[in-house]
């Protein structure tokens, strides 16, 4: 699975924020600095997709919600895709709501008790406390908490939405190069970098598969596709493609375990990010 991760959960309340419905832990009101807060997580779960919150604090509280979704392979946002029917849980999964009706609600939900440590959930991230949500809230806890804790960071460079570039004829090595992002309240939150061949396959594929054998045949140091991975994620720390360099061979020194060329990568990202800007 790509990008696979271990859920965090964040144990710490950190100091400042809230103990119950809209106060402290003395019980004096709750007062956040004014600003837009943003937060997503760092890796992509086992479903594909990671969590991202944006906020709004004015006069002290949190007055705008945004709970969305990026997958590992880029493209539009979960609220879009459940916005148009893509994402399906009501037509597939027999949901009461689709994902962005319910998040909505959960959203409702923290603005109510202004403290994401405060929102009242079971062991598996789901809550009785709102009605109509069935889902597990336990990322929106999770990664408002986050964004909480770093302070207002405002909105991104980019403007929201899916790009894609892709390189005008293949390598000499017959892999032709693709680029797939992902922009949320202005920031790079997805990357997919995914070359393919003349006979249609994808290069991730192939490579996660074992069929690549950069290890096996050429004594890399880690697969095609975790290198690709590697690279990608340095481009949504960043949130600039021309901010690692490489040499005129394509290497790069920039991000550890990463020996394979990755100008094609950072090149096709900066041209598919020309229509966000």
């Amino acid at each position: 699975m790509r990008h696979v991760a271990t859920v965090l959960i964040l144990l710490v309340v950190v100091a400042g924020f809230v103990f119950a419905n809209g106060q402290g832990e003395g019980g004096e009101a709750v007062s956040y600095e004014d600003g837009i807060y943003f937060a997503q997580q760092e890796e992509f779960g086992r479903t594909g997709w990671k969590y991202i919150v944006t906020l709004e604090v004015a006069d002290g509280k949190i007055v705008d919600v945004e709970w969305n979704g990026a997958h590992a392979m880029a493209g539009t946002d979960k609220i879009t895709r459940s916005e148009s029917g893509e994402y399906g849980m009501v037509a597939n999964g027999g949901a009461q709501a689709e994902w962005h009706v319910q998040a909505e609600r959960a959203e409702e939900y923290l603005i109510q008790v202004q403290n994401p440590a405060a929102m009242d959930l079971d062991d598996s991230g789901y809550t009785d406390a709102v009605s109509g949500v069935t889902i597990h809230i336990n990322e929106l806890q999770e990664v408002a908490m986050m964004a909480l804790e770093q302070g207002p960071v405002g909105y991104g460079p980019y403007e929201d939405g899916a790009y894609s570039a892709t390189a005008a004829e293949p390598s000499q090595s017959g892999w032709q190069d693709k680029v797939d992002l992902t922009v949320v309240s202005g920031y790079i939150v997805a990357a997919y970098w995914n070359p393919f061949d003349a006979e249609g396959r994808d290069k991730y594929v192939v490579s996660e598969e074992g069929e690549y054998g950069m290890v096996e045949n050429g004594g890399a140091q880690a697969p095609w596709f975790e290198q690709a991975d590697a690279a990608e994620a340095k481009l949504i720390e960043t949130q600039d493609p021309m901010a690692v360099s490489y040499d005129d061979s394509g290497y790069t020194d920039a991000i550890s375990g990463v020996s394979i060329h990755v100008d094609a990568f950072y090149e096709l990202a900066a041209e598919a990010l020309e229509d966000a800007r």
